[in-house]
């Protein structure tokens, strides 16, 4: 159940982004404590920048300390910087690709931060890129050239430091090898990653940005695919919040509910949309008719703010495998509203997956 802090967080949002603050008799009694709280989750959640944002609309007498306004944007000035820092990366990366005649994709990231209100706002720690099936080639460039140490240890991408910011070069769109349902998807995401997409100029190159309708199947089997793993942040939820009133009356609602029937993950979608408008304000007539579960989207939105199964990982190999089946365990109800395959037949290409790459099952 969400609590006044988690009202007052949701408040801070909202106003972040619909340019304005409607809540302000929810702060007239906020305490210190009260006001720590939000702090706190908003760090958790991802959103403390945005979150920041909401706060500027406060008047000054319903803000909190000076001491946690102080620590508030410090915080959120580390945020800014380290984005600066990858967009520099990306940058260079870009140039780098293009002089050798690779075009690259971004995937998430920084691209879509450029559809929220402060882009610089929008936290995020990889770079994940697609190179339109060039990327054997281009982690053999980056070797030969760069003396970049390239992984291929993981299951869809390979990975490489550049500029100390992790790099996955995706040869797979999502895992194939863990989920049967994922190369399902995988095949309608590849169609759409080869349409052309809009394009941001860094450095005099042009680097590519997804299609609208790769970006609704991507950011949704993201999103629900880290939902049923471990959990999301309401990072996530504005990822999908600011995607869809970006390209209102661009994405093929039809088709997308028909893939997401297809991969049951429907019950998912229906609730990210129910949080966007219920409780972020979204506007409901960007979203399709949906008859949407009321307690469902109470447990996933109460999933997200507060994880049932929330241990710490343990380190060594045999207590990492069994925190990760505990886990698996304890989540088994979210992977019903995401997979379409069994759980028994998860678990199995699951394990398998590990066992091919054993450094992934302490990752």
């Amino acid at each position: 159940m969400k609590d006044t802090a988690t009202d007052g967080l949701f408040a801070l949002l909202r106003a972040a982004l619909h340019g304005k603050m409607e809540d302000t008799a929810l702060f007239a009694q906020g305490d210190e404590a009260w006001w720590r709280e939000i702090y706190s989750r908003s760090s958790v959640q991802g959103v403390l920048a945005v979150a920041w944002d909401g706060l500027q609309m406060l008047p000054g007498e319903l803000c909190p300390s000076r001491q946690l306004l102080l620590e508030w944007a410090f915080n959120v000035e580390q945020i800014e910087k380290r984005y600066r820092r990858h967009e520099a990366a990306v940058t260079r990366l870009a140039a780098f690709y293009h002089k050798h005649g690779i075009p690259m994709m971004l995937l998430k990231g920084y691209g879509l931060s450029l559809s929220y209100p402060v882009p610089s706002h929008r936290p995020f720690g990889d770079i994940d890129i697609w190179l339109y099936g060039r990327q054997p080639e281009a982690d053999r460039i980056v070797t030969r050239e760069l003396g970049l140490q390239v992984d291929e240890d993981k299951e869809h991408h390979t990975t490489f430091l550049f500029d100390g910011i992790m790099v996955e070069n995706h040869y797979d769109i999502v895992n194939n090898e863990t989920h049967s349902s994922n190369r399902r998807i995988e095949q309608p995401l590849k169609r759409f990653a080869a349409q052309p997409g809009e394009s941001v100029e860094l450095g005099g190159v042009a680097v590519g940005l997804p299609s609208v309708p790769f970006n609704a199947l991507f950011l949704l089997r993201h999103a629900a695919v880290h939902f049923a793993a471990i959990n999301i942040g309401l990072r996530h939820v504005l990822d999908w919040y600011v995607f869809v009133e970006r390209n209102a009356g661009r994405i093929d609602w039809e088709e997308l509910c028909a893939l997401a029937r297809e991969a049951n993950m429907d019950r998912f979608l229906e609730c990210l949309n129910a949080i966007c408008a219920e409780d972020l304000g979204l506007d409901a007539s960007l979203l399709p008719p949906s008859a949407c579960d009321p307690k469902l989207k109470e447990r996933v939105l109460n999933e997200i703010l507060s994880p049932e199964f929330a241990g710490a990982k343990p380190n060594g190999l045999l207590p990492n495998m069994w925190f990760k089946t505990r886990r698996w365990w304890a989540n088994r109800w979210k992977h019903r509203i995401v997979y379409d395959e069994s759980l028994a037949g998860a678990f199995v290409n699951s394990v398998w997956a590990h066992l091919k790459r054993p450094k992934s099952i302490s990752a």
